[in-house]
């Protein structure tokens, strides 16, 4: 029996360039998970908006980080995707699993990811969303994906998929492993700022579990630090329009702690899996320079686990009940 793990991230331009980038949050901002308001209003912000104004200058930022052709986040995707497959070959089961990476939008797109593995006689499929954290905002639109496809197809293989790791002792371990390394070779700041990405505020109120999930997350890694309470605080970032998200806000934090007294700033965003253009250009860019000019004078941002070897042995522990059944 053929089987696969599929990880799923949110997805990346083609290219740094305003035309990729266009045309990679058409898609992305369409998504009535990522952005419910009523269709008609959104689409005349979007198209004569978001879209016009700012595909420029978020093309511009993605041409500063961009690395060796491909954006960050694929990169890093891609290089797990290998990591993780030689991990399991390590495995000695009785048949093979590939390992398949997909995105939510744009390339490769989870439909063309299933229809391969359809036509290659996959029977087996173990769907891993690199989102620590639920959110319908990113999780649920894997799979509302993920079941559209396969609402089209008459032989459906057998799925399973993974809903959330915020709290799981391998991730948290990782997450302590990454921070301990830094603190050993950059030192310790004053502070420990974890920032994760934001929703709005509504999104909580009529259900999604993201903020108490990241809440769990910025304390089982505090916990893992034997952090005191004053050491560390989260943040939420990457807020977009004009609604109330969720707060604190990570700018505002970032240029209110000098004055507090917060002079060397470490900083981590837990709820992203690999570098990307929030990480990079959002926070360790701009973040930074925020930080410092109101006074600040270290800021050490702390990278993703990306493709260090503690994220993979991660990844292995979440798919361990899968291939267990596998085995069996």
């Amino acid at each position: 029996m053929k089987s696969a793990i599929v990880l799923v991230n949110l997805g990346t331009p083609s290219a740094p360039t305003a035309t990729a980038v266009r045309r990679f949050l058409k898609q992305f901002l369409s998504d009535r998970r990522v952005v419910e308001v009523p269709r008609p209003i959104w689409w005349l912000i979007l198209n004569l908006i978001i879209l016009p104004f700012r595909s420029p200058r978020v093309a511009k930022n993605y041409n500063e980080i961009w690395m060796g052709g491909q954006s960050p986040l694929r990169v890093f995707c891609e290089r797990l995707q290998g990591q993780l497959a030689a991990a399991i070959q390590q495995q000695s089961l009785s048949a093979p699993v590939q390992v398949e990476l997909a995105m939510t939008y744009g390339d490769p797109s989870i439909e063309d990811v299933l229809s391969r593995l359809g036509r290659e006689g996959v029977e087996r499929i173990f769907f891993l969303p690199l989102f620590p954290q639920y959110s319908a905002t990113t999780t649920a639109a894997v799979l509302d994906q993920v079941t559209q496809f396969y609402s089209r197809q008459r032989d459906i293989p057998q799925w399973s998929w993974l809903r959330d790791y915020h709290d799981h002792p391998a991730f948290i371990q990782a997450l302590a492993d990454r921070v301990r390394a830094h603190w050993q070779e950059k030192g310790r700041g004053d502070k420990l700022l974890m920032s994760f990405h934001g929703i709005p505020k509504r999104n909580v109120e009529l259900g999604d579990p993201y903020q108490s999930q990241c809440e769990g997350t910025a304390s089982a890694l505090a916990a893992a630090l034997s952090l005191e309470e004053d050491q560390w605080m989260m943040t939420f970032q990457s807020r977009l329009g004009k609604a109330e998200w969720l707060q604190p806000y990570t700018d505002k934090t970032l240029a209110a702690l000098p004055s507090q007294g917060v002079k060397r700033l470490d900083v981590i965003c837990p709820a992203f899996a690999v570098e990307c253009l929030e990480t990079l250009e959002e926070i360790d860019g701009e973040g930074q320079e925020i930080f410092r000019d109101a006074g600040g004078e270290s800021f050490n941002y702390i990278p993703c686990l990306n493709d260090h070897a503690v994220h993979t042995e991660a990844l292995l522990t979440l798919c361990e009940p899968f291939l267990r059944e596998l085995h069996n």
